[in-house]
């Protein structure tokens, strides 16, 4: 199971595709119009984004647009089999949102998610399903094919789903029962001001990763997500990339903001058990406020992340840009794996100053 496609409900779907492709360099795919819906879709590399705008007061998207900000409303997810995945989906009691439908070489299905989250589910090679949120085939206009070229980016790397204080464990085991995904590290973040939870969970065969966070005080920056997309929702999507510094410098200079990190945590980054950076390795690093980790039996299995500002108007959805660094044991490679707390707790410190500067925090 890995991830096929993110769909957006956003207010301008012409302007989104030309952010993607102007911040990001995603190139357009296709584009479609239906009497209330106008969609487009983007792609680079494995990464392929859905971006739907309401046409007319009555559709579905700008109903969900008066309850909710801009943000994502679909995680689509590529399965080996269609039907006892979805089985078990409903068998666990997720919705069935659309039965089976079959275009080109795809199958698929909707169910629902947490609270108005749904999922695709996807058999087959193809971006019929993508396509499919844009209408009728003969709706669907495609852009020109462009000239191939190399993609920074490797794929989404997780998701990351915020739900209301009390309901993680009841979060968590209806993704465990519904989609098969496994528990995996848990976190409990907390400073003077706010704190939250999270549990990491992993799907046994495949690349699918989903942290669900939930406050663990009222002033938590978790909460400030609930109160502003008016309930649960997915925070923030992390792109994975085989150069995190090289990418973000490109990000930057084409007007993406990014997250501060105060010098101090670069400052006092080689004082940690394990640090092996390079001068000009570090240097790069704290240039770019990119965060990194590594498991103290592990140093070489280094994780650097660096999060973007919140892209919409209000403070909920924002990107992840993921680097796990490969390394070698006994003449084979890995890579490094999961998530480390120290990055945990420096973003979880980044948003809170961001809380702070927004006055929503004191």
């Amino acid at each position: 199971m890995y991830i096929d496609h993110v769909h957006f409900y956003v207010e301008d779907a012409k302007a989104w595709r030309d952010w993607f492709v102007s911040i990001f360099g995603f190139s357009p795919i296709a584009s479609g119009l239906s009497a209330d819906t106008h969609s487009e879709v983007v792609g680079i590399g494995r990464i392929c984004i859905v971006l739907s705008a309401a046409r007319t007061e009555q559709s579905a998207i700008a109903q969900y647009l008066r309850q909710h900000p801009p943000g994502v409303v679909n995680i689509a997810l590529r399965v080996p089999q269609l039907e006892p995945v979805l089985a078990q989906a409903i068998a666990a009691g997720m919705p069935l949102l659309q039965s089976i439908q079959t275009r080109s070489q795809q199958r698929w299905a909707i169910v629902g998610g947490w609270e108005s989250l749904q999922h695709t589910l996807i058999e087959g090679d193809g971006l019929a399903a993508a396509l499919a949120h844009l209408g009728s085939e003969r709706s669907i206009e495609f852009a020109p094919v462009p000239p191939s070229q190399h993609s920074p980016f490797l794929g989404v790397d997780h998701v990351v789903l915020n739900v209301a204080a009390g309901e993680l464990e009841r979060a968590v085991a209806w993704y465990e029962a519904g989609l098969g995904l496994c528990r995996q590290q848990v976190f409990a973040i907390h400073t003077d001001r706010s704190a939250l939870c999270s549990q990491v969970l992993k799907h046994p065969q495949g690349s699918v990763q989903m942290p669900i966070n939930e406050p663990a005080s009222s002033s938590s920056q978790i909460q400030e997500f609930l109160d502003h997309n008016r309930g649960a929702g997915i925070q923030h999507i992390a792109i994975a990339t085989a150069n995190v510094v090289e990418s973000i410098a490109r990000l930057r200079q084409r007007g993406l903001a990014f997250l501060p990190v105060p010098q101090t945590y670069y400052d006092e980054l080689p004082q940690r058990s394990g640090f092996q950076l390079l001068a000009a390795q570090w240097q790069a690093i704290a240039r770019e406020q990119v965060l990194v980790d590594w498991p103290s039996d592990r140093p070489e299995a280094m994780l650097l992340q660096a999060f973007t500002q919140p892209i919409f108007s209000q403070p909920t959805f924002f990107f992840e840009l993921i680097e796990r660094q490969r390394y070698q044991v006994n003449q084979r490679t890995h890579q490094a794996e999961g998530f480390g707390e120290g990055n945990f707790r420096a973003l979880f410190e980044a948003i809170e100053r961001e809380q702070l500067k927004r006055g929503s925090l004191q």
